[in-house]
């Protein structure tokens, strides 16, 4: 742990996350709530989710090629800036009463396609960052850094949305990412771009031909490695679930609980406290377990929380079901994106990640569409439990039993 926190660029990179989530955290929540009240209807919040994955359905097929050789650290700063803008734009149409839902769609597209290209990038900056010996740790203050952001983001939403509306939460949010650009703005100097450790002789093909063969080592990459395709595919199958909650969390609030914003607030606050506490257990837990058993426990837990939640009729056992769920997403995320760094080299860590976030992100599209219209023609629980099928699938992956090779080549940053 003390090697982590002695390490200034990791430090200003927690601190950015921390910061950054507190804004994508309240922007995210007011966003769901604002078109909930709006509509009055999950089909809407489906519709939402589908249009924030869709950019990801362009991007990420070739996105892992630009990670793997752009500086991460200046695209994490460009990402920030573009977010930062669309936000922006609707805040000040919301202040002058202009903001519509279109306007709305819009702004989560762009802010969605910022999000996929954002996490790749930074888990592969800090496997960029981070001693081989403490990816574990570096994962954990990741989630300990998010979490904490969305920690106080659902504390304080409920009262702040009341108060300020849809136009002062996005400002927030657009604050926040200033604050994240000038964090790694001072992550380091210069330009430095992972490569591979042996010597590659210069190529006399095109661009676009370079382009398609760093594309297709991704793939390549894959073949023959059973233990990291089940490992990702259970990743792919996390991903996608967790991202759909958006869909069913708001109308738990609002129609079984009948706790309104506030309410909606303290479950996402019990997500977030079940995910923050973790960070301090985490590394235990999966030291005691092993990473692919900590991953198959957790995601039953998500899948067990789920199937439960439509049948709490208070406020204090929906939030104590969401922290355990956070629990359960801290572990798992902490412990999937450990398992990755280890067997997977830095300078393909792009490709192959984006290849399972392409797969989550299918799924994603595919469950938001679902979800909202069974809970909004059918009903929540249904809803709920189709949410924790996909956990329990990913539990499934994550403890196949394959073969994990002992280590795998190192790669070497380059200026």
């Amino acid at each position: 742990m003390r090697t982590i926190l002695r390490q200034r660029p990791l430090r200003l990179v927690f601190i950015a996350n921390t910061v950054s989530m507190l804004g994508s955290g309240i922007n995210m929540a007011g966003v769901t709530w604002y078109i909930l009240q709006t509509t009055g209807s999950e089909m809407a919040l489906g519709t939402l989710v589908v249009l924030q994955t869709l950019p990801a359905i362009l991007l990420l097929p070739f996105a892992g090629v630009i990670i793997d050789r752009e500086d991460r650290r200046r695209l994490v700063m460009l990402l920030d800036l573009f977010r930062c803008a669309a936000i922006l734009v609707v805040a000040v149409l919301a202040f002058r009463g202009q903001a519509q839902l279109w306007q709305i769609y819009l702004m989560a597209m762009l802010v969605g396609a910022g999000f996929w290209m954002f996490w790749p990038t930074i888990t592969a900056l800090i496997q960029e960052l981070t001693p081989d010996t403490e990816f574990v740790h570096a994962n954990t203050f990741l989630l300990a850094a998010v979490q904490g952001g969305w920690l106080m983001a659902g504390a304080v939403v409920g009262f702040i949305y009341n108060h300020v509306g849809l136009g002062g939460v996005l400002l927030i949010d657009a604050v926040t990412y200033v604050v994240s650009f000038l964090c790694y703005f001072a992550v380091r100097r210069g330009r430095v771009v992972v490569r591979p450790p042996e010597s590659q002789p210069a190529s006399a093909e095109g661009a676009f031909a370079r382009f398609l063969h760093e594309l297709r080592e991704g793939v390549t990459f894959l073949q023959n490695r059973p233990h990291v395709v089940l490992l990702g595919v259970s990743w792919a199958l996390f991903i996608g679930a967790m991202l759909t909650q958006g869909v069913i969390t708001a109308p738990l609030g609002d129609r079984v609980l009948h706790a309104g914003a506030v309410g909606y607030g303290w479950l996402n606050a019990g997500w977030a406290i079940g995910a923050f506490t973790s960070a301090w257990y985490a590394p235990v837990v999966i030291r005691a377990l092993a990473s692919r058993r900590a991953v198959g426990v957790s995601m039953t837990l998500l899948a067990a929380s789920l199937f439960l939640l439509p049948y709490s009729r208070w406020l204090a056992v929906a939030v104590a079901l969401y922290a355990l769920m956070g629990t359960g997403r801290g572990i798992g995320g902490v412990a999937i994106s450990s398992s990755m760094m280890e067997v997977v080299p830095r300078h393909f860590m792009g490709r192959v990640q984006n290849t399972f976030f392409f797969f989550g992100t299918c799924l994603q599209l595919a469950l938001g569409f679902i979800v909202g219209a069974v809970a909004h023609r059918v009903g929540l629980t249904w809803a709920f439990a189709i949410v924790g099928f996909v956990y329990l699938v990913a539990a499934l992956t994550a403890v196949w039993p394959v073969a994990v090779p002992r280590a795998q080549p190192e790669s070497t940053p380059a200026d």
